[in-house]
Parts: C-alpha cells; sequence; structure tokens
C-alpha cells in the first residue's frame, strides 16, 4: 500500500512529475473554471456570505488550493468589487511553478491561517493514497470502505488529513468540490473496482507511474468531513450553486438575449446532472454556522 502511494506521489509531484514540470489541467480535462466566470461568481456570492458573518474584517482571504493554471483565482480577483475587494487577499496554492496573474499571490505552502473562505477545487482527488486490492485490512478501510476479495479501492486516510489540516487553518470557511463517493455506496459494492484513474490530453489513458499523465480518484469526501469535523454539509454542486443564486435561466429574448444565452448554456454545464453538477460540494463553517451561508439543501447523492 505504502508503494503505490509514493508512486503516486512521485509521478505527480517528484523531480519530473506531471505538475511539477508544469502540466495544468486546462491542457488535459475540463474544469468548471475552465467553463466561464460563473463559478467564481458563486464563489464571490459565498466569500461575500462568510464576510458578513465575521463582521467584515479589515482582511479578507481567499485562498485556492490545488490552483493548477491559476484561472479560479485570477477569475475571483477580477470580479471582486467594491469594500470586499479593497480588503480581498486572493492567493494560489500549487506546487507546479508559479504564476504571474494579476492580483494573486502564488505560494507552494498553505497558509498558516486563512481569515475567509478557503477552496479546494480538484484539490484532494490529486492527493496520492494507497492502492489495495482485497482482501485487505487498514483501519481506514475498515470504517469507511469495506473491501471484498478481489476489490479494488483506495485508502483516503490521506485526503483525510490533508482536509482537516487545511480546515484547522481556517476562520471562516472551507470548501471542498470534487467528485467522489460516500459509504453507503461503497458498502454496497458500487466502486469495486476502485476509482483510480488517469488523463492525457483530454483522454483517460491507462496509468502508469512515470509522470507522463494526471492520475486521480474519487473523494470519499464523507470521510474527510469526519476527519475535519465541526459544523458541516455535503450537497451536490448542482443545489448549492441555485443557492447561491446561478439558476441560468435565458430571456426570451432582447438585445442581450445572446449573451444571456451564452451564459444559461454555461451555467447547465456547471449543474447538470451525471456531470458538473453532481460534484460534492463539502462546506466546513469555521467560527460562522453553515446554515448562515447556505440555506438547507437536500444532502449529496453522487
Amino acid at each position: 500500500m505504502v508503494e503505490s502511494e509514493a508512486l503516486w506521489r512521485e509521478a505527480l509531484y517528484g523531480p519530473s512529475g506531471f505538475f511539477t514540470r508544469g502540466e495544468v489541467p486546462a491542457d488535459h480535462f475540463r474544469t468548471a473554471p475552465l467553463v466561464g466566470p460563473e463559478l467564481a461568481e458563486a464563489l464571490l456570492v459565498l466569500l461575500d456570505r462568510v464576510d458578513f458573518a465575521l463582521g467584515r474584517p479589515d482582511r479578507l482571504d481567499f485562498v485556492d488550493v490545488g490552483a493548477g493554471g491559476g484561472e479560479l483565482s485570477a477569475t475571483v480577483r477580477s470580479l471582486a468589487s467594491g469594500s470586499l475587494a479593497a480588503r480581498l487577499v486572493v492567493t494560489a496554492v500549487d506546487l507546479g511553478p508559479a504564476r504571474s496573474l494579476p492580483g494573486v499571490r502564488w505560494t507552494s505552502a498553505l497558509p498558516s491561517s486563512v481569515c475567509g473562505l478557503l477552496v479546494g477545487h480538484e484539490w484532494l482527488d490529486a492527493v496520492p493514497c494507497p492502492l489495495v486490492t482485497g482482501p485487505a485490512s487498514h483501519p481506514w478501510l475498515d470504517r469507511w470502505w469495506p473491501v471484498r476479495p478481489g476489490d479494488r479501492a483506495e485508502v483516503g486516510a490521506p485526503r483525510d488529513a490533508a482536509w482537516a489540516d487545511a480546515v484547522s487553518r481556517v476562520r471562516g470557511a472551507a470548501l471542498a468540490v470534487d467528485y467522489g463517493h460516500v459509504l453507503a455506496d461503497r458498502a454496497a459494492g458500487r466502486y469495486a473496482s476502485g476509482t483510480f484513474a488517469a488523463y492525457r490530453e483530454g483522454r483517460r489513458v491507462t496509468p502508469v507511474f512515470d509522470g507522463s499523465c494526471d492520475l486521480t480518484a474519487h473523494v470519499a469526501l464523507d470521510a474527510c468531513a469526519a476527519a475535519a469535523g465541526g459544523d458541516w454539509v455535503l450537497v451536490s454542486q448542482r443545489d448549492a450553486l441555485a443557492a447561491l443564486g446561478l439558476v441560468g435561466r435565458a430571456p426570451a429574448g432582447g438585445p442581450d438575449w445572446l449573451a444571456a444565452a451564452a451564459r444559461a448554456s454555461r451555467i447547465a454545464e456547471l449543474r447538470a446532472e451525471g456531470g458538473l453538477g453532481s460534484f460534492g460540494w463539502l462546506l466546513h463553517g469555521v467560527g460562522v454556522p453553515v446554515s448562515s451561508l447556505l440555506p438547507p439543501l437536500p444532502p449529496w447523492q453522487p
């Protein structure tokens, strides 16, 4: 188990690793920040709610963990306005080469403290973890992923630890957005083949540990939630975006119809069931009640 995690880590983050040498997700698969500015718009609504709950502090952080090419960070910075923008500090965190983005700080390590909103958008799926084939025994598997003979699984303990560490640095809110699964489905054998996969140039390919492809696996977001503890909710991106005002209804006509229709199409993609809309949003309130950030929503069903 330890060997597979080490190989995965070396392939992504070693001296010649996939991300270390400067590859970005945008070159290999489509992510929500690449669809358009609408995800950043929704996160700014969430950030404003966090800001209000914190009492409008003198400094407000937006921290983008696993920033990739920095698209989300740059868009949040450019769209922020008013008093929030004047107090906003945007930090992109990634192990790849630093990028020059107006108004964005770039770092390879998590800040020691965050007052505002920390977002890990498709970050945890790229945190390497042990790969197993059953029968296998591990305390994490015993609790979170019962493995039967012949089953394959990923031991999510490193993701739990990474997320708990990130949340522990925050005063405000921490949000993980990722594709993943929950215990009920794992226990029912829905993921008996595991979820470890690789992508290169927009195609799914056979995973190899040579640094030539992005290696990823779905995230046990319920386990991450329990590890970080506190006040949290786990909902779908589809529902969360609607609760933040992103519904995407195009007007019937008028001079702005074409632009509005394009925007509605982008929002539809972000909220599509079976696609990006089925991503999980794990939101922790730290010193801020989650109920002040999102209204009650149906629980996430991957």
